[in-house]
């Protein structure tokens, strides 16, 4: 979970083709040849980190009051590398829906799904019942991210979070710039609250495994995420997201209530008709704002396929389907998936596969 945090989303970028520099003059005969300007970033591990690594062990040393000497020590093992940054640079939720879709919704991804809830109902019972988050909800998120509980990532977490905080990939494109040192600054904040969350919760950072983009636990918390939102399920004094399933149920339907403001028993999203003669339906970016009513989409041509499920506001939300455009209406829970993963088809697929765990697959668009 990137937290884009969240987040997390975390959207990620493509990486560019770099820019052809320009044409080199032709020197005087008498003259030596004039250097030729080259556009492309320079290779993240021929960049000067220096004093940017020594700006961020003084401000984590006092920010957090960790001596910069323990910093130091973690750091002087940390290693830029090369497979983190290509990784961030073709994320899956570049693909279409179309193909997008066949990843998580499969049939052993549901039928692992349907036994893994009821090996744990007892407990994801306890979670839903305190925070309002449907059991099959937080356990299609564990499917999703570690295809519960089997991947929990096997990269270094403070390596990920090293790259992308000193390295974070650049496309050269002055028109991203601003995005990417974005992106790069919230990885250095990662890194940052890493160190906290290791005194905190008693964790050894060099032992730690997780994603490319330094996730964690069953549930692939960021370092903020999981000191903002984990929360101690079984009253044991820990927040253990890697190994105590009661602490990662309670805290991924924590995360959901507080960060997502998840609506108890509130609809997600439904299938939508759409007019012969509605003109396409802006909704650019990648963020869901709630913008419109029901009202206001069957004004522009798009209506719920049956009776609508709430009354609040929603928006619309267009996926290249196999057999062509799927328009859905997503409401308030819906955008609350996209608080763990910004991604439009990645909340889509966390609520169908849910769906399918529960044995009630979402009606086709």
């Amino acid at each position: 979970m990137i937290r884009r945090a969240l987040v997390p989303s975390l959207a990620a970028l493509a990486l560019a083709a770099c820019a052809v520099p320009p044409p080199k003059p032709m020197p005087s005969p008498s003259a030596p040849p004039a250097p030729v300007a080259d556009a492309t970033p320079p290779a993240p591990h021929l960049r000067d980190i220096g004093p940017a690594r020594a700006e961020f062990v003084r401000s984590t040393a006092q920010r957090f009051k960790i001596p910069a000497a323990e910093i130091e020590a973690v750091l002087a093992n940390a290693q830029i590398r090369e497979p983190i940054i290509k990784a961030m640079s073709r994320p899956a939720e570049a693909k279409p829906w179309r193909d997008y879709r066949p990843i998580f919704i499969q049939p052993k991804r549901i039928s692992d799904g349907q036994a893994f809830l009821a090996t744990h109902a007892a407990a994801l019972q306890r979670a839903e019942d305190k925070h309002g988050v449907p059991k099959e909800i937080i356990v299609a998120i564990l499917g999703v991210e570690t295809s519960y509980g089997g991947n929990k990532g096997s990269f270094a977490v403070v390596d990920a979070l090293y790259t992308l905080a000193f390295a974070y990939p650049r496309t050269g494109d002055p028109a991203k710039a601003a995005r990417e040192n974005q992106r790069e600054a919230f990885f250095r904040d990662e890194l940052a609250q890493l160190f906290a969350l290791a005194r905190e919760q008693q964790l050894d950072i060099a032992s730690l495994k997780g994603s490319y983009a330094g996730a964690m636990g069953w549930g692939q918390f960021m370092p903020s995420s999981y000191r903002d939102y984990g929360v101690d399920g079984d009253g044991d004094g820990r927040v253990d997201l890697f190994n105590d399933l009661d602490d990662v149920f309670a805290s991924v339907a924590n995360y959901f209530e507080k960060k997502g403001k998840w609506e108890r028993g509130g609809p997600v999203m439904q299938a939508a008709v759409r007019d012969a003669s509605a003109a396409d339906f802006a909704n650019p970016g990648n963020a869901v704002t709630l913008d419109q009513s029901l009202a206001s989409l069957a004004a522009a041509g798009y209506r719920p396929a049956a009776a609508p499920l709430a009354t609040g506001p929603v928006t619309l939300v267009t996926l290249e389907g196999v057999a062509g455009p799927e328009y859905w209406i997503v409401y308030n829970n819906f955008k609350a998936i996209t608080t763990y993963n910004i991604s439009r088809l990645y909340a889509t697929a966390v609520y169908q596969l849910s769906q399918s765990i529960a044995g009630r697959a979402p009606a086709a668009p």
